[in-house]
């Protein structure tokens, strides 16, 4: 904070009492049969554990950590719910950074399909046992099935419209769970001036004064730090041109490091306005059924759904996106098996339309 590190003894021992905070929190499901917010949980716990309350610096480190927190729901702690807390399943292993992005990874699994880029859909039909797939510069896709794995801020916005309406229990669980938002500034220095560590941190009076860098010189060396603000933070920031976003994530790292540098240049994500995503991962709020993301990936006849957001175990994460892809294809198989057995090795739609040709069967993946 203003230049002045914080002792590393000091950051061990607010972290011991965080945890020990949240345990506390978490132990309070026990006792409350309403859902509260983390936050509130927070508050009942200090006002019960005077022993874990802290002043001045340690307070401050202290609400950095709850930054950290709310930045892995990418939302304030006001708003995520405490019975749903820890829900997901941790990894063996720690983080991992994808150094060349996802590319080479994506472009591994897509060897050998059939991919259209800037095919925005609007419509998704389905009729006498098929999928029309249709697109706002007029194509139409037929298909016997179609895997949707939009992202959950698309589908609440309703940017896709399905005939018929998708059933009251699957637009229910998808009006319940909501949207994230975190955000990323790449700052590009010429050099590096700051220390080799994973991430530095601001420390501040409230979580939403906090802030933390990645550093990928660490990992990839090259000079750039990535300033991710996470809930409401990242909503006010992504208001902002993005010069002024960049020059607000360089006053940030200039109360860490006084005499850093102007970056040569800077990229900055809009994840809660982009419309291709329209936030960032989903989290559980407050008050709502602990059966969401079952419902959300429950298939509808024909019509599979897959991504972060159909996770019971790894919500917000890659692997529970490709996790839940993987179990797309599968119930798309079994309902093949169990409503074309007689035709399993053919594609029902195109062997309508042209009884005389038999292909191999195909399903549309969206």
């Amino acid at each position: 904070m203003d230049g002045q590190q914080v002792v590393p003894d000091t950051v061990v021992e607010v972290g011991e009492t965080f945890r020990s905070l949240l345990q506390e929190a978490k132990n309070l499901r026990e006792e409350y049969v309403d859902d509260m917010s983390v936050s509130q949980a927070f508050a009942i716990v200090l006002e019960r554990r005077p022993d874990l309350r802290m002043e001045g610096l340690a307070h401050k480190v202290l609400q950095w950590y709850i930054c950290r927190l709310e930045g892995w729901f990418a939302a304030d702690a006001d708003k995520f719910s405490l019975h749903c807390i820890d829900e997901e399943e941790l990894l063996v292993g720690g983080h991992g950074l994808m150094i060349n992005g996802y590319a080479p990874v994506i472009s591994a699994l897509a060897d050998g399909l059939d991919i259209r880029l800037d095919h925005r859909v609007n419509r998704i039909v389905r009729e006498s046992g098929t999928v029309q797939v249709h697109t706002e510069d007029g194509k139409v896709f037929k298909a016997d099935a179609a895997v949707i794995t939009v992202p959950l801020g698309v589908l609440k916005a309703k940017l896709i419209n399905f005939e018929p309406n998708l059933p009251e229990w699957k637009e229910s669980a998808i009006r319940d769970l909501e949207m994230g938002n975190e955000n990323k500034i790449a700052l590009f220095f010429d050099n590096v001036f700051w220390p080799n560590v994973e991430f530095l941190g601001v420390v501040a009076p409230t979580s939403y004064g906090c802030s933390y860098f990645l550093n990928l010189h660490k990992a990839t060396g090259h000079p750039v730090l990535v300033y991710m603000p996470s809930g409401s933070l990242a909503d006010d920031i992504e208001k902002l041109p993005d010069e002024v976003a960049a020059s607000f994530a360089v006053h940030q790292l200039r109360r860490i490091l006084p005499d850093a540098k102007e970056p040569v240049r800077f990229l900055v994500s809009h994840w809660g306005t982009d419309i291709n995503s329209l936030g960032s991962y989903s989290y559980d709020a407050v008050g709502k059924p602990q059966d969401l993301y079952t419902r959300i990936r429950k298939p509808v006849e024909n019509l599979f759904f897959a991504g972060e957001a159909t996770s019971d175990n790894f919500p917000g994460t890659a692997h529970g996106a490709f996790a839940t892809g993987l179990m797309a294809a599968e119930d798309c198989r079994r309902y093949f098996n169990e409503n074309f057995s007689n035709l399993a090795p053919f594609q029902p739609v195109m062997a309508m339309l042209r009884p005389n040709l038999y292909l191999p069967l195909q399903i549309s993946r969206m």
